[in-house]
C-alpha cells in the first residue's frame, strides 16, 4: 500500500492462525543478518500489514538491542507476544528459528558425509575467504556506528589486545567493558550516551492495529507475581532439561556439557553473533575439542547462507560435535548430530524467550536511561576489537593453512581480496558474495588438476 493512500482506519484484528502463517513464512525468508531481518519485518508489519506502528516497532527494537541474544529473533518474539500473549511470542520466536534448525541439520549431514567430495570441498574452499572478508566487514560496520570518540576506540583496542595477545576469556572482556561503560556513563556521559536507535519514526503509513497511543494490553503490564512465575517456569525448563541430560549421560557427558556451555554463550551474545563466536571457538574447539578450527570456519560459512539469525551457526557446531563424539555408536552418527544440534539450539535460545516474555513490561521503562545503556555502549565497543580478532584468526587459518612458515594460499588470497572489494567498495550483499566465492572455489577445484597436469602450480 502506498503511504499516501494509507487507509484512515486500522486493519482488522489478526487471528493466531493468520499470525502463524506470517511467522512461518518469515522463518524461511529471513536472510541478510539482523539488519536485513529487521528491514523485512519493518516493511511487512509496519508499512504493509500495519500490525504495529513504527514508533512502537522502534521502541520494541531498542529494547531488544539492550539484551544479549539475536535482536531480530527477539523482536519477532516481542511483537508476537504483544499481539497474542505468551503463546504468540513463543510461536513467533520459535518459527523464526525452526526452518534454520532443520536446514542446518541437513547441511551438517551433507558436510560430514560428503564434505570430502571434490565439488563440495571446492565450494567450501571458495566460501572460507569470503567469510574472512565478511567478518572483517562486520567489524568495520559495527565500528563505524559505535566508535565515535577516543574513549570507545581505546576500549576496542584493549579488547583486541586482551583476546589476541593475552588470551583473556571473552566473558571477562565483556564484564570489564561493561564496567568501563558504566564508569564512563557516570564520569563522562557525553562520550557514552550513544543510544541504540535505528532512526526516527515515520507516521505516514496509516493507523496501525497497535498504534502509538494504543494502551498496552493487560498481559504487557508489569506484574511482580507474573514476572516471578515466568522466571520459575524458564528456570524449570532449563534445569529440567539439563538435569535429564545429566541423569542419562552424566555431568561430563558431551550433551550435558553442550547444554551448560551454550547456556553461558547465550548470555554473552551482546553485539550479535560475531561477538560470541570467539567464545564458542575457545570452548568448542580449544577446550572441549568437539570440532576442528576448519570445521568451525566451515560452520560460519554455512550459517551465512541460511535464513534465521547468524547465531544459528551453533546448531552446526552442535551437529558436528555430536557426529564427532559418536554419541550412539558409529551406526547412528546422524541421530547423534541431530540430537546434539537440537540440544544446543534449545539452550541457546531459551534465555531469549525469558527476556521477552518475563522482562518486556519491566525493561521497557529503562529505555534511553543512561544508567542502563552506557554499559552496553562499552560492551559494543569491545565487541569491535573481539570481532577484529576473529577476522585475524580466520585469515591466518585460511590464507596460511600451513602456518606463516609455509607458503600463502594465493588463490584463497585472490578470492578474499575480491570479496573485500565487493563488500567495501561496491556494497554487494553477503549472499551474492558467498555465492560468487563458492562458485570460484568450485571452478578452481576443477581447474587445479588440469593445471597440475601441465606443470603449472599456483
Amino acid at each position: 500500500m502506498n503511504n499516501n493512500q494509507a487507509s484512515s482506519n486500522p486493519p482488522p484484528p489478526v487471528s493466531l492462525k493468520q499470525a502463524f502463517g506470517y511467522w512461518l513464512k518469515l522463518g524461511f525468508i529471513s536472510f541478510g543478518g539482523p539488519a536485513g531481518q529487521i528491514a523485512i519485518m519493518h516493511q511487512d508489519l509496519v508499512e504493509n500489514k500495519r500490525w504495529i506502528s513504527e514508533r512502537r516497532y522502534l521502541h520494541a527494537l531498542n529494547y531488544c538491542m539492550l539484551l544479549p541474544g539475536p535482536e531480530a529473533q527477539q523482536l519477532a518474539t516481542y511483537i508476537g507476544w504483544l499481539m497474542h500473549r505468551s503463546w504468540g511470542g513463543i510461536m513467533a520466536g520459535g518459527l523464526f528459528v525452526l526452518p534454520s534448525l532443520l536446514i542446518l541439520i541437513g547441511l551438517g549431514w551433507v558436510y560430514m558425509a560428503y564434505g570430502h567430495l571434490p565439488a563440495v570441498a571446492g565450494v567450501l574452499y571458495g566460501i572460507k575467504p569470503a567469510v574472512t572478508a565478511i567478518v572483517l566487514f562486520a567489524a568495520y560496520r559495527i565500528g563505524s556506528r559505535t566508535l565515535k570518540n577516543a574513549w570507545l576506540w581505546a576500549i576496542a583496542a584493549l579488547a583486541f589486545l586482551a583476546i589476541f595477545a593475552l588470551r583473556i576469556p571473552f566473558p571477562l572482556i565483556v564484564f570489564v567493558a561493561g564496567l568501563l561503560g558504566a564508569l564512563g556513563g557516570k564520569w563522562a556521559p557525553l562520550y557514552f550516551n550513544l543510544g541504540g536507535g535505528h532512526g526516527k519514526s515515520n507516521p505516514h503509513f496509516g493507523p496501525a492495529l497497535i498504534d502509538d497511543n494504543t494502551p498496552p494490553p493487560e498481559h504487557a503490564r508489569f506484574n511482580t507475581g507474573k514476572l516471578v512465575r515466568l522466571a520459575f517456569i524458564a528456570l524449570g525448563l532449563w534445569g529440567g532439561a539439563l538435569g535429564w541430560l545429566c541423569t542419562h549421560y552424566g555431568w561430563d557427558g558431551a550433551l550435558t556439557q553442550m547444554g551448560w556451555f551454550f547456556t553461558k554463550a547465550a548470555l554473552l551474545t551482546f553485539g550479535g553473533a560475531y561477538a560470541v563466536l570467539p567464545y564458542v571457538y575457545q570452548g568448542a574447539v580449544e577446550h572441549y575439542h568437539w570440532l576442528t578450527p576448519t570445521q568451525m570456519i566451515d560452520g560460519l560459512a554455512l550459517g551465512e547462507t541460511t535464513p534465521g539469525p547468524l547465531i544459528m551457526v551453533v546448531t552446526f557446531v552442535g551437529f558436528v560435535a555430536g557426529w564427532n563424539q559418536t554419541l550412539f555408536g558409529g551406526e547412528h552418527l546422524f541421530l547423534a548430530g541431530a540430537l546434539a544440534a537440537t540440544v544446543v539450539t534449545y539452550f541457546t535460545f531459551l534465555p531469549s524467550f525469558l527476556f521477552i516474555l518475563a522482562g518486556g513490561p519491566l525493561v521497557e521503562s529503562t529505555h534511553n536511561n543512561l544508567k542502563f545503556t552506557a554499559p552496553l555502549t562499552g560492551v559494543t565497543a569491545a565487541v569491535v576489537g573481539v570481532i577484529l580478532n576473529l577476522a585475524v584468526f580466520f585469515a591466518y587459518h585460511v590464507f596460511w593453512p600451513q602456518g606463516f612458515e609455509g607458503v600463502a594460499d594465493k588463490v584463497a588470497l585472490v578470492i578474499g581480496l575480491a570479496a573485500i572489494l565487493a563488500l567495501f567498495r561496491y556494497k554487494v550483499g553477503v549472499i551474492p558474495v558467498i555465492i560468487g566465492s563458492g562458485t570460484a572455489g568450485l571452478l578452481w577445484s576443477f581447474l587445479k588438476p588440469w593445471l597440475s597436469q601441465h606443470g603449472i602450480n599456483l
